[in-house]
């Protein structure tokens, strides 16, 4: 009580005051006399007009809304997901319009309970700092003789607690120092400023504190639907306190003790972020260094387990690597239909000459066009090397396609809305997966082995999104056209339960894990307790809950983009279109349409007759060279030259990757191109032996016809 009344004297309180703005500064007025006021920093955004209802006020400064008492008193905070555009309660209730760069959406607050504004509806974070980092930033920006003033008249900002708490500190005042760090604890937060509190907790010296409030943070995500299921991108996780970077800096200073915690807590809360491979692998070096093995191996063999349910489980990054791999097919590809072209063109030059001396030359002979075109220089090709030709643009179509795939993929994949650890619903966070009106249109492409269907991906995203905001019915609606799905049987199950109609969901479960026998979700809610990530969270974090199933990344990836067939698909089909819906790769899909006309000129080609045969061709010298130089360009009439073409193009493609776009391939590693240059050399040699084999043949028989001549 004393506390109370010490605190009204010092904001000079009186009642019957009214709030006004003016600027960034907020003023309680008695009459025309000025009892409290405060200037917000203007980086902290602007100060709406305030509203009032049932005898308080409310005021929005950024994304946050504050409730004040006539005399200025601090009631409660709404800690909200966007910038906040307007205030209203003429409906007997504030509503609150927050905007961001995905749209914006319309929440209800309730009556002050504590130090918080309750919303009605689901907050969820978009992967914004300046939202995130608010109260960080108002704690920051202090001079440092109004922090004491601004604790008091803003207690629920455990930040500026924290800045007394090491002022305390400075000064050697301990018993200060821990009741500021104590009154910083006792707030309500969510968990992004939870986990950015933990950190400067423990930066100044109060571990104790700081795994506390990690504690906090864990517990709020799990209450807003963050789940370890669902990926974390760097922006996202970035914008909810960087564990990561916080992490990083731990095992730079050599605090493995710190560090410690800070990685159970991603492994807990965020196992499946953006670079998180890296880092656990990081980590295990850094325990293997000192001593501890065991530990090191259970981290990579964590790592590890996190590939299962990605794209051929090649991990998180499994786009990029397909990707790069698909680079490496196409520029292989265009090098060794270049070299066969180049070969092929050396060896029918002399005779090619011959041939049009007759037509006019060489150039003018294109006056007439039916008989130059029976004459280009792959006309003189054997039907086997116009075959293998053909294949080659083939494989090229198809490398290019698989890269403008992975490039869609890995671009819509990281699409904020399925990279904030929740596929919770705001307009803040809309993605076409997510969202019922994209379900009319969704990614094209045909489901095959266990894969999940794309339309049915799209229909269970919808369907968690509905049912994480409880909307049940809508919900039950979206599983039911997923078809017979297992995870939308799960969580169907999960709905039943939730109603308390027990023996619908365990059967529900049941059909669930029939159809998938590693369905931990399913295996979670019949008590069999699987030992995942999820269901370790599930059990800490939100116990007596049914466990909800979310689709595995390949899932995703097929709801998001379709597969490779529908890119190809569209490129013959809509090329138009296919450029019009593609902008972000205009140059890739210019290339994929430009190896159109080469594959059919060259299924074209089939058709026409061979203008001269072998031994009128002969093996000119510059034939020759090209086939010394370039393994397997010389024996394109065999399939075996063919795959010793490819082969020798992917090798120089690979040695030639420092100044090639392969991120994600190991290619610069000293083993990798020991192993490129012995087998560049191996393929040499085999070139080498099987054309000296063919000349002895060619003077086995050229010494055969002279006798029987």
């Amino acid at each position: 009580m004393r506390r109370c009344l010490l605190l009204l004297l010092a904001l000079g309180g009186t009642a019957g005051a009214e709030l006004r703005v003016d600027g960034h500064t907020v003023r309680a007025l008695s009459g025309e006399q000025v009892t409290w006021q405060w200037t917000f920093a203007p980086e902290l955004g602007a100060v709406s007009r305030p509203v009032r209802l049932d005898g308080q006020n409310y005021v929005a400064v950024g994304p946050v809304v504050y409730a004040l008492s006539d005399e200025g008193r601090f009631l409660g905070r709404a800690d909200l997901p966007g910038r906040v555009t307007s205030l209203d309660s003429s409906g007997g209730a504030v509503r609150v319009s927050v905007g961001g760069p995905g749209g914006s959406e319309r929440l209800t607050l309730g009556a002050p309970s504590g130090d918080t504004l309750p919303v009605e509806e689901r907050v969820v974070f978009a992967p914004d700092p300046a939202v995130t980092g608010w109260l960080a930033r108002f704690a920051d920006a202090l001079p440092e003789g109004d922090v004491a003033r601004a604790g008091a008249q803003f207690p629920a900002n455990p930040f500026i607690a924290l800045r007394e708490a090491e002022a305390a500190t400075a000064r050697g005042d301990d018993y200060a120092a821990l009741s500021a760090v104590r009154r910083a604890l006792a707030v309500t937060l969510p968990f992004p400023a939870w986990t950015q509190l933990a950190a400067r907790l423990d930066r100044a010296g109060f571990p104790a504190a700081a795994n506390l409030a990690l504690d906090r943070a864990k517990r709020d995500a799990a209450a807003r639907g963050i789940d370890p299921a669902v990926p974390v991108s760097r922006a996202a996780l970035f914008a909810y306190g960087n564990p990561s970077g916080y992490v990083d800096t731990l095992l730079t200073q050599n605090r493995l003790p710190r560090a410690e915690i800070w990685m159970s807590f991603l492994r807990e809360l965020y196992p499946r972020f953006e670079g998180g491979d890296a880092l656990y692998h990081r980590y295990a070096d850094v325990l293997e260094a000192q001593g501890r093995a065991g530990e090191a191996e259970e981290w990579r063999q964590f790592a590890r387990s996190l590939r299962a349910g990605t794209l051929y489980n090649l991990g998180p990054n499994d786009t990029g690597v397909l990707r790069d791999v698909a680079r490496l097919a196409t520029f292989a590809l265009m090098t060794a239909l270049l070299a066969a072209v180049l070969t092929l063109s050396a060896r029918a030059w002399p005779t090619q000459r011959q041939d049009l001396a007759a037509l006019g030359g060489r150039w003018r002979s294109w006056r007439r066009p039916p008989e130059r075109l029976r004459r280009t220089a792959l006309a003189y090709a054997s039907f086997s090397e116009r075959l293998l030709l053909l294949t080659l643009a083939a494989g090229l179509l198809t490398a290019l396609g698989g890269w403008q795939w992975a490039n869609l993929t890995g671009r819509a994949l990281r699409d904020p809305a399925l990279g904030t650890g929740t596929y919770s619903a705001s307009p803040l966070l809309n993605h076409p997966a997510l969202n019922q009106s994209g379900l009319n249109s969704p990614a094209p492409g045909a489901a095959g082995g266990a894969d999940l269907h794309p339309v049915a991906a799209s229909y269970l995203l919808a369907g968690l999104r509905t049912q994480l905001d409880g909307d049940l019915a809508a919900a039950r609606t979206l599983y039911g056209r997923a078809g017979t799905d297992a995870c939308a049987l799960n969580n169907l199950g999960a709905i039943a339960q939730s109603r308390d109609d027990l023996p619908q969901a365990r059967s529900l479960y049941q059909r669930a894990l029939s159809l998938q026998p590693d369905l931990s979700a399913a295996a979670y809610n019949l008590g069999r307790n699987p030992g995942t990530p999820e269901t370790t969270f599930q059990r800490t974090y939100r116990p007596g809950q049914p466990r909800l199933c979310y689709p595995e990344r390949r899932a995703l990836a097929r709801s998001v983009s379709g597969d490779l067939g529908s890119v190809l698909r569209g490129a013959v089909t809509d090329p138009l279109g296919f450029l019009a819906g593609r902008r972000a790769h205009t140059r890739l899909s210019w290339g994929l349409l430009a190896a159109l006309p080469l594959l059919g000129a060259l299924l074209v080609l089939l058709l026409i007759p061979r203008a001269a045969d072998r031994r009128r061709l002969g093996r000119p010298a510059a034939f020759q060279a090209f086939a010394t130089l370039l393994p397997g360009a010389g024996l394109l009439g065999n399939a075996w030259g063919g795959v010793l073409l490819v082969a020798w193009a992917g090798v120089v493609v690979a040695l030639l990757a420092r100044w090639l776009p392969f991120p994600t391939l190991p290619l610069q590693a000293a083993p990798v191109r020991s192993v490129l240059w012995l087998a560049l050399g191996a393929l040499y040699a085999l070139n080498v032996l099987a054309l000296l084999l063919i000349e002895a043949a060619h003077a086995r028989r050229r010494r055969q016809g002279e006798l029987e001549g």
